[in-house]
Order: C-alpha cells, then structure tokens, then sequence
C-alpha cells in the first residue's frame, strides 16, 4: 500500500501540514526540521501524489511537444534539450508525431487537451491553421520551433537557415564549383523556402546560372527519397559537380545514390547537407552539413514555455521571437572543383 503524506507526518510527529510545507521547501518551516522530514519521507519511500498536486495547483506538470516525425535523429536531439530543462522544473512530455496528417494533427489535439497539458512545443511542424487555432484556443502557452506553417506564432525559436545555405552555398562556390544543384523538400514550407532561397541569392550573387533541373523536390525528406533523387541528377545532360541537399537525411540517401552509379566523392562530385545529425560523421565520406544548435534550441524553447507558465508575459526577459546561428562543418564530403 502506497505511503501517504499522512503515515509520514505520524512517524515525524507532526502535522501534515507541516510535512507538505516541508516537502515544499516553504520557508516558514525550519531548516532542521524540513531536512528530517524529508529523511523520514525518503526511508519510508513517499512518492508525492501527481494527481493531487495537479488538482491542488490546476497544473498538470506535463508539456506536449508536437514534432513532424518521431524517428526523425534531427528531432532527437531537439527533444533532449527539452527533456533536460522539463526534468529540471519537475514536468514530464507528452510527446506525439504528425506525420503531416490532418486527421493524425486532430487527435493530438484533442488528446492534449483531454491531459490538460500545461503548455505546447510545436517543433518542425507544418500544423494546419485549423488545428493551430484549436491549440491557440486552449489559452495555453505555445512556442514554436523552426515554425513551417502559414500560421505565426507569438512566441518563436528560429534557426537562421537563410543565413546558414548562404553559408554552405558560398563554401561551395570557393571551392570552384559552378554547376550546383539544390535538393529541397518542399512540404518543409518556410524552412525549405529558406535553405532555397539562399542557394538562389548565392548562385545569383556569383552570376552563375541555375541550369533546368539544377532545382529538384524530393516527395519525403528521407534517405530512401535522396538515393532516388540521384537518377535525376546524373540523367541531366550537364550533371552537377556539387549538391547542396535540404537536409542531411536527403543527403546522406542522394551519396548512397551516386556512389551506386559509380560516381567518387567527392572527386567527381561534391555533396552537402544541412543539420548536422548524429549520422551525418559517420556517412563515408563524411559528409559536409551546417550545423543547427539542436540541444539548445531545444533548451531554449523549454525555458520561454516554463518561463511563460511562471511569469506574467510582460516579465518574460528572453524576446519572444529568438533568432539562433548555426555553423558550417566541413568534411569530406566536398573538394575543390578539378576540371
């Protein structure tokens, strides 16, 4: 039979209350006093009831998180983040994958609100605006990660991916290369926009010109879907010595591709990718990515949510639209152009 806030108070002789504060950490309970009580309700194995406290404090000490694809490794390090500020103020996740599916999008909803949780990360996710209402309905805090939705958010964590294709385009240019393709994804919505359009300002910037079929959308942003977008490439009759890829998934699919048509790299072409998840360094080659800061854009989306819980919003000190830098990783995965 569980232990109760009451057996403790009755081997600490004192009041429960006294017992509740302690466990608390309230200070009208004195130091010695809280530190025995606490000793007593550890020997014992009490384990404070979730239940009661949610109905005490109408909290229910759970975040929903909202993410594209659960076996996705560029959300798992997202989602460490989160867990590591959530554990740390005593709430657990309520996790939930869309897969962009609107009747996938309603149940998690729906469910969310059955739990009551206490606030909503939305990572990644292109949610549809009647399901983003519906969220915004719940007079709930929501942040949103990387937001790929028509909808706008009040409160926002963003990578820079305009700044961060600028970055890997210009590498490639450096290195000499002139016939360069993008492989986007364009479900993605404004991150593919993004990573995109700084391919095009760059190939603009160099007066260089992006050939028919130099731009091609991949149907999944999936390794299997990047080992089928290579038979475009190699088909065309000017094929590209470099490609800059969505993302590293996409690209790590698209290496696994050329190499099947005989194709060295990056001796014979050059391949980039974009996210730097944990596989991308173990690809052979290596292979060259920029790298989003995912552990702390998931740390800071879990503090402007709690933040928002504990504070009234004009007291909130971090802004509520944070704009994050990432950085390029150069492997071996690309080289100099060599005619």
């Amino acid at each position: 039979m569980a232990v109760t806030i009451k057996d403790v108070a009755r081997r600490a002789g004192v009041a429960h209350t006294t017992v509740s504060r302690a466990l608390r950490g309230n200070p009208i309970i004195s130091t010695e006093t809280t530190e025995r009580i606490r000793k007593i309700a550890s020997e014992m194995g009490y384990q404070p009831s979730a239940a009661a406290r949610s109905l005490k404090t109408n909290r229910s000490q759970v975040l929903g998180v909202i993410v594209s694809s659960i076996d996705d490794p560029f959300f798992s390090e997202i989602l460490q983040g989160i867990d590591d500020i959530a554990q740390q103020s005593d709430y657990s996740l309520f996790i939930a994958s869309s897969q962009r599916d609107l009747d996938r999008e309603k149940a998690i909803v729906r469910t969310m609100r059955e739990h009551r949780v206490d606030g909503v990360i939305l990572c990644s996710t292109p949610f549809s605006s009647e399901q983003s209402h519906q969220l915004q309905n719940f007079e709930i805090p929501i942040v949103v990660i990387n937001n790929q939705s028509a909808e706008d958010y009040r409160y926002s964590i963003y990578h820079d991916d305009l700044d961060g294709s600028m970055q890997v385009m210009q590498y490639l240019i450096n290195l000499g290369h002139e016939r360069i393709a993008y492989l986007g994804f364009p479900h993605s919505g404004r991150t593919n926009l993004n990573r995109q359009k700084g391919y095009q300002e760059q190939m603009q910037a160099a007066d260089l010109p992006i050939l028919d079929g130099y731009e091609f959308e991949a149907r999944a942003s999936d390794m299997e879907n990047g080992r089928i977008a290579a038979q475009h490439f190699v088909s065309l009759n000017q094929p590209p010595t470099a490609l800059f890829c969505y993302n590293d998934l996409l690209a790590i699919g698209v290496m696994c591709g050329l190499q099947a048509y005989g194709l060295r790299i990056p001796e014979d072409i050059s391949v980039a990718g974009f996210d730097n998840i944990s596989p991308s360094a173990f690809t052979i080659p290596p292979l060259t990515t920029f790298d989003q800061p995912k552990r702390f854009i998931g740390v800071k989306a879990a503090r402007l949510v709690l933040g928002l819980l504990n504070e009234n919003e004009n007291e909130i000190n971090d802004p509520k639209v944070q704009l994050l830098q990432g950085s390029l990783l150069i492997r071996n995965s690309t080289a100099k152009y060599m005619e």
